[in-house]
């Protein structure tokens, strides 16, 4: 049996919360000790535990002001001397007030020459709620996998985050770490049982076997998908999670073999669908199958939030709650019957 809180219907018992950047600061702060060739840069964007490595490592450390195309900038021409670098900023203003520069500095020069250059987003989807649409960010998986050589990472919870620092000094080419903006238990690690199921090269781990019907997810909506599962599960309804945390590149014959298993597959994700995210890196991927699987896609549709409110009565004004995925779900299941 799976111990992991999440999958067992105990998902508020799996009390550990922090927030991603917070994690992520923390594991380059210790890598930068013994490494120093690691830059990190913010457009005017703080964090307590920031202050700490601006403090201790003042030589490698820059605060290009409220100017995130002037971060891809900077951050590029210390990439191109042989830097890692760490370019931090808000989500929707890094991935689209600068888009050009991440085309053309980081995609486009990345096929001649190795960037290693992290852009740290923080604010993925509706993490900042009540900010409003100017600063939800649901266009930027699409948007960012139409760039070639870029990896995108979209984690469910803070041990992913950890276990990525790894990789981005590993990987030289450039990245977008999407980050949520709200502190989030954690899934992965602690006993659950699924922490050797991580693996940075497939993209993906099936944290729970289901029969029939899957639920692909990525980012928050993972947490989502886990909680709809486990209220599933108790109706003797067996419904798998896969995580999709590396949108790009990811082991696409892997996936295919996991959704080979299943008669249905549902995608969830704070994100315009029909529009380039994570239901059509799984439509793709149904589609180059021989297989007749039947695909159900949840997110927003062709028009941004302007509707007020938390994050959980956003998700229940747009059926992305745990009773509009169960609602899906038991439509899927009419549909095989």
């Amino acid at each position: 049996m799976n111990d992991n809180p999440a999958v067992n219907g105990n998902h508020a018992m799996n009390l550990e919360q922090k927030s991603m950047r917070d994690v992520f600061i923390d594991a380059i702060y210790e890598r930068m000790k013994g490494n120093d060739k690691i830059f990190f840069v913010s457009a005017d964007f703080g964090s307590p535990k920031l202050d700490r490595l601006r403090r201790d490592f003042s030589d490698r450390f820059l605060n290009v002001g409220i100017a995130e195309q002037n971060l891809l900038n900077v951050s590029t021409g210390l990439a191109l001397e042989g830097f890692t670098v760490y370019a931090y900023a808000i989500a929707p203003f890094l991935t689209m007030r600068a888009y050009e520069q991440i085309r053309n500095n980081l995609s486009l020069m990345s096929h001649v020459r190795e960037l290693n250059v992290n852009l740290i987003g923080v604010g993925a989807g509706l993490s900042y709620d009540v900010a409003g649409p100017t600063h939800h960010c649901l266009e930027d998986i699409s948007i960012l996998r139409n760039l070639p050589n870029m990896v995108l990472f979209s984690p469910s919870d803070w041990y992913l985050v950890q276990e990525f620092a790894d990789y981005s000094l590993q990987v030289k080419a450039p990245k977008y770490l999407r980050f949520d903006g709200k502190p989030l238990r954690r899934i992965y690690g602690n006993g659950s049982g699924i922490n050797s199921g991580i693996n940075m090269k497939d993209g993906f781990t099936e944290i729970k076997k289901g029969s029939g019907i899957c639920i692909v997810s990525t980012g928050f909506m993972t947490h989502r998908a886990l909680e709809a599962a486990a209220r599933l599960a108790r109706q003797n309804l067996d419904v798998g999670v896969i995580d999709f945390y590396v949108l790009k590149p990811f082991n696409e014959e892997s996936f295919r073999k996991v959704l080979g298993n299943y008669a249905c597959v549902i995608t969830i994700e704070e994100a315009f669908i029909n529009k380039g995210g994570l239901d059509s890196i799984v439509a793709c991927a149904v589609n180059g199958m021989d297989t007749h699987i039947k695909r159900k896609h949840m997110g927003f549709g062709d028009s941004y939030v302007f509707d007020m409110g938390s994050r959980d009565a956003l998700h229940r004004l747009y059926g992305l709650d745990e009773d509009g995925i169960i609602k899906n779900i038991l439509e899927c299941v009419k549909d095989l019957a």
